[in-house]
């Protein structure tokens, strides 16, 4: 999630929550950067249970609910398709995913909320599928270190160049508070981490590495507007309560499941390989 984006207390002149942010931050990144680090089993139950109550966060948001059909079949569906994921069945993953919206969407037309459930099976499915491929390819814990660092510099450096410097609104039916500042700082950030991983990683192509970086940075911001998007859709501050300053778990990974979704899906699209498009990408034009 975009670190600009500020609680309602921040803007009546109560006490800012940048300290409860910042504990949360500092006891979550360890979590997620062991899980990352084992790899394997660890890295997919860390990743399935993120979105699972992903999806979950999106059905309250559109009002969905169990005992709907619709809300059990998208549960199946994404959990099917994440046991695919992991087991490297990544095509048949995707095919299932789809399999189980289409079936949302058209079949069980049980309630008002069935296409947007079937378009939150979709974005917590291919976010999923996304970040256990990208980790299990044969460079995965660099991809991943990398795509972390991204998201983390864009969010950071956004938060604070949108509170000094201000101007002119990003987009303010979607979301008053961001700044152009503030994107262009985070883009920034992005740029520096990006020639950073160049430099330590020995790349012979460093401006691939850059061009990566500002991909996924604009990546990870359009990910943090469409969710904001979602929410003023439905009138809803924030998307839960789970993690104290920042909200739910959904406000907390919306940059970072749009940068793997489109890492991997571009990767993809450029070598036809489901299983390690990026160890393709750096076989054939070499890191």
């Amino acid at each position: 999630m975009n670190a600009e984006r500020r609680t309602e207390s921040e803007g009546t002149g109560q006490p800012s929550n940048l300290r409860l942010r910042v504990i949360s931050a500092l006891i979550l990144a360890p979590v997620a950067l062991a899980a990352v680090w084992f790899g394997g089993l660890v890295y997919s139950v860390f990743v399935a249970a993120a979105c699972l109550l992903l999806l979950h966060e999106w059905m309250k948001i559109v009002g969905g609910s169990f005992p709907q059909v619709d809300a059990i079949a998208s549960f199946i569906a994404l959990f099917g398709a994440l046991v695919l994921g992991h087991v490297g069945q990544y095509l048949p993953a995707v095919v299932l995913l789809f399999a189980g919206a289409l079936l949302v969407a058209v079949v069980l037309r049980f309630n008002a909320s069935h296409k947007w459930m079937a378009e939150g099976l979709v974005y917590a499915g291919l976010s999923g599928i996304s970040l256990i491929a990208l980790r299990t390819g044969e460079h995965g814990l660099v991809v991943i270190f990398f795509l972390l660092g991204i998201v983390w510099a864009t969010d950071i450096a956004a938060y604070f160049a949108g509170r000094s410097i201000g101007g002119p609104k990003l987009w303010p039916k979607v979301s008053p508070k961001k700044t152009w500042s503030g994107a262009l700082g985070g883009l920034m950030a992005a740029l520096i981490v990006g020639a950073i991983f160049s430099y330590f990683t020995g790349a012979g192509f460093p401006v691939a590495w850059i061009g990566a970086a500002l991909v996924l940075s604009v990546a990870s911001q359009f990910g943090d507007l469409f969710e904001s998007a979602v929410k003023r859709r439905f009138d809803v501050k924030d998307s839960g309560t789970l993690i104290p300053g920042h909200g739910g778990i959904m406000d907390r990974v919306d940059g970072l499941v749009a940068g793997g979704v489109v890492l991997y899906f571009l990767a993809v699209a450029a070598t036809g390989n489901f299983a390690d498009p990026i160890g393709e990408l750096v076989a054939l034009y070499g890191t």
